[in-house]
């Protein structure tokens, strides 16, 4: 997708964890194989510093790297589906629709995600890495 200074918009990903550090661990790890110019954010913990999740941070994360070709949110567990989905609902349908949430694994969902929007794969092609990074073999010979 081409944005309107005719450069590649790329899907952005975002990672969201109970845990700060965690949050930002992904985004490490998955910056060394990403496009240089490919919109990327962690979120993790509570307003308060605790763990958890902050549907707002979630919100925020997503206007920021959000260039308009969408954004692959991967998370962790229970509420952040939850923190997630109402972000989504907060954002209104408009906005929500260039929003995919991966059911796929954290770290290595987060990973194939980037390294399939690095090549300009669109949306619901990332979405689909993300998803299937749940069935790869990690102990393959």
């Amino acid at each position: 997708m081409k944005g309107s200074n005719g450069a590649e918009v790329l899907v952005g990903i975002l990672a969201v964890s109970h845990s700060p550090r965690i949050a930002a661990g992904v985004v490490e790890l998955v910056r060394e194989v990403a496009d240089p110019d490919l919109p990327i954010a962690g979120v993790g913990g509570t307003a308060e510093g605790l763990l958890g999740n902050d549907a707002m941070a979630v919100v925020e994360a997503i206007e920021r790297i959000d260039t308009g070709a969408g954004v692959v949110v991967v998370v962790d567990i229970g509420s952040a589906v939850y923190a997630t989905r109402t972000a989504l609902e907060i954002l209104g349908p408009e906005r929500a629709e260039r929003i995919r949430l991966s059911g796929g694994p954290l770290v290595e969902g987060a990973l194939v995600a980037v390294i399939q929007a690095s090549t300009g794969a669109d949306l619901d092609e990332v979405v689909a890495a993300a998803n299937g990074a749940g069935q790869l073999d990690k102990l393959a010979r």
